[in-house]
């Protein structure tokens, strides 16, 4: 049996890593891009055919799933992998940050959020220990600190109180989620370091997660419209102050340039809506940049999205067939192009992956940004 949670580190190049992570449900290979199933589901894939792309874990939302259809409706019926059939880890956020940037009328305590839904206007009140248990009532494998993700343009004193509450919820995440019994025992939990672009900030977070003791440590508070320069920036010391043994998993991000440049900075892990949001408003990446399919040069054109990808979609449909899907609004257009994408950023992974271990990622680095960026 694989166990709870074990991180290898299998070769490192300059600062990017390529390793593993093996729990119960299987094994995570580092860096992992891990695709978005917001409401127990990656939008507009089946769970196996997400698997197929190469995938080894998803995320599932803690914030939609216990509006709708509810985290102890979930565990009645067997938990979130049997509810979506994905029998492979699940890493879970702690509906932090969509309570910050989804609610209305949201208030926040020392014992943590009431807000309001943005689906019926019910109210509910989200603190470290339901967050946990709701984490628990799902099944996750990856279970997230509760955090406040405060908006990046803040004043330094409120980022500091705010990163200071977030570590006093970060204890009792971790006080919460290993009182959880079976589901603690099976389980990994994550702490999130906060403060914003501060270097000296992040410095004292990452301290204070690492008192605390945590599986993994994701870097939050970034990707909210600080823009790559400032992210990389931030990126270029933050991941260093967290143990060099444990995997780093920079929350929300991103574009595929982006990913590139974080794990060439010590990332491990990543999560974004990018890849299913772009597939189904028309969008396709590709080894040669981004393309809107919604453009009419696409509409004669035979060949595939992208010559070098190995996905079904593009060793079956032609970018013609698809800009008229896309132009007449069917739905087989955004499954098409989402499959595309996931298939798309799993092979980048791949790539990067393979490039750490054969001590050329500078190189594959490079030839990425010269693609993909010109």
């Amino acid at each position: 049996m694989n166990p709870r949670f074990d991180f290898q580190i299998h070769a490192t190049d300059g600062k990017a890593r390529t390793g593993t992570i093996r729990m119960r449900r299987g094994e995570i290979r580092t860096p992992a891009f891990m695709p978005v199933g917001t409401a127990g589901t990656v939008k507009a894939m089946k769970p196996q055919d997400v698997r197929a792309t190469g995938a080894d874990i998803i995320l599932g939302n803690t914030y939609h799933l216990m509006l709708r259809p509810g985290a102890e409706r979930v565990a009645r019926l067997g938990g979130l992998h049997k509810f979506m059939n994905w029998d492979r880890p699940i890493l879970t956020d702690s509906g932090g940050y969509q309570v910050m940037s989804l609610s209305d009328l949201r208030k926040i305590t020392e014992e943590g959020v009431t807000f309001a839904s943005h689906i019926d206007g019910s109210r509910h009140h989200l603190t470290p220990e339901r967050s946990m248990e709701i984490q628990r009532l799902l099944g996750s494998d990856i279970v997230m600190c509760f955090d406040e993700c405060p908006k990046i343009d803040q004043p330094r004193d409120v980022i500091a109180r705010s990163m200071e509450m977030s570590m006093r919820w970060a204890k009792r995440s971790r006080d919460g989620f290993d009182s959880g019994g079976e589901h603690a025992d099976a389980s990994a939990l994550f702490g999130i370091q906060q403060g914003a672009l501060d270097q000296g900030l992040r410095k004292t977070s990452a301290d204070a997660l690492t008192d605390i003791g945590f599986d993994g440590y994701a870097i939050g508070g970034l990707a909210v419209g600080e823009g790559q320069e400032a992210m990389f920036a931030t990126l270029d010391f933050a991941p260093g102050q967290l143990p060099v043994d444990r995997p780093r998993y920079l929350m929300g991000v991103g574009k595929p340039d982006d990913l590139v440049g974080a794990v060439e900075r010590g990332v491990d892990m990543f999560d974004c809506v990018l890849p299913t949001r772009s597939g189904r408003n028309g969008q396709a990446f590709t080894w040669n940049g981004p393309l809107n399919m919604r453009n009419a040069r696409h509409a004669e054109d035979t060949g595939p999205i992208d010559e070098r990808c190995a996905c079904p979609t593009c060793g079956t449909y032609s970018r013609a067939y698809i800009h008229h899907l896309i132009r007449s609004g069917e739905i087989l257009g955004a499954m098409l192009l989402t499959e595309h994408n996931i298939s798309f950023y799993q092979q980048l992974m791949q790539g990067m992956r393979d490039a750490i271990a054969e001590q050329r990622f500078a190189a594959f680095a490079a030839d990425f940004r010269r693609d993909y960026l010109r």
